[in-house]
């Protein structure tokens, strides 16, 4: 500081920068600079500033968000892109994955438990949105059933719960499906259950020109992704319910605010880190319109399906005969 007022005060003399740098052995801009801090300030704006940054990541590492952090990768069995994307859905903290990772490390938590496979199956994938939409139902308590359609190639989803499963429900979920996709559907794919195979239900997709494809008895993994999507919203979803204080119209208006996240915000494993919205904005060149689908729809090969597979193939092999 002393020395900074000699600078000051000798060019203040003199009135001659170039002779006060040559002199003291500093630059123009400095000068000016100090010059500038004496004249407006006086003796105390030569003092030295903090150069503590102003916005540093280390400050929104609180205790409390650390915790959330543990919490996250103990109980639900998060990585490091969950964890952002849950941190910024239901707490509003926005953490880069490196930090997220460092945090981690510290915490010197156990890898993540991946389930042991006993088959590898081979992975599948449709090339054009609504080629194939995969659609069940998952019970998540008594009175609240929720509907799930996920299309194959882009992993858009509808949701919606119900008291119950019936084919007056599917009914109304097909319509919302049909509806809110934002691309046409050329098939529904669902297991063996009786509230897909009642007769208005098939009769209501041969009218939308959707084909019915159940899958084989027994095959769950043949509808793997809406599976796999109804297990990620246990774990990310509905523990951040209060079933006790919420009706059944409350927890259906928050599964839709919780889709509209999956589908627009939500990073997604196995489109590498693409929402769904993305994928679909990717794939439109190549999807076609509704009237394609209707004119290449030949209602004279769909039937009317049996929900007892066996004797289903019983009927179609009298029928070919």
């Amino acid at each position: 500081m002393k020395a900074r007022l000699q600078w000051v005060e000798y060019y203040l003399q003199v009135n001659d920068a170039g002779l006060t740098c040559r002199r003291y052995g500093i630059s123009r801009p400095t000068l000016r600079k100090w010059v500038a801090r004496y004249k407006e300030n006086g003796v105390t704006g030569l003092e030295s500033n903090s150069r503590r940054p102003k916005n540093s990541p280390n400050q929104k590492l609180t205790e409390k968000t650390i915790e959330i952090i543990s919490s996250m990768r103990k109980k639900s069995n998060l990585g490091n892109r969950r964890i952002q994307s849950e941190l910024k859905r239901r707490h509003n903290i926005s953490l880069s994955r490196a930090t997220i990772h460092k945090v981690l490390s510290q915490l010197d938590v156990k890898p993540l438990r991946r389930p042991k496979r006993e088959k590898k199956y081979k992975r599948y994938e449709k090339a054009i949105p609504g080629e194939r939409v995969q659609m069940d139902v998952c019970k998540i308590k008594n009175g609240c059933y929720q509907y799930t359609a996920i299309d194959d190639c882009s992993r858009y989803r509808v949701l919606r719960v119900y008291s119950r499963r019936t084919a007056k429900n599917t009914l109304d979920f097909i319509d919302c499906v049909i509806e809110e996709m934002p691309f046409p559907i050329q098939r529904f794919q669902t297991d063996r259950g009786k509230e897909f195979f009642a007769f208005k239900v098939q009769e209501r997709l041969q009218e939308y020109c959707i084909k019915f494809r159940p899958i084989k008895p027994a095959s769950p993994h043949l509808n793997g992704k809406v599976e796999r999507s109804q297990q990620t919203d246990l774990q990310e979803f509905y523990p951040t319910i209060d079933f006790e204080n919420k009706s059944l119209e409350e927890i259906d208006q928050l599964l839709s605010e919780w889709q509209h996240y999956y589908n627009w915000n939500r990073p997604h494993g196995s489109l590498n880190g693409l929402s769904p919205i993305d994928r679909v904005g990717d794939r439109s060149k190549k999807t076609p319109y509704w009237d394609e689908i209707e004119f290449n729809y030949l209602k004279s090969t769909e039937r009317i399906q049996e929900q007892n597979y066996y004797l289903d193939l019983q009927l179609r092999k009298h029928t070919k005969s």
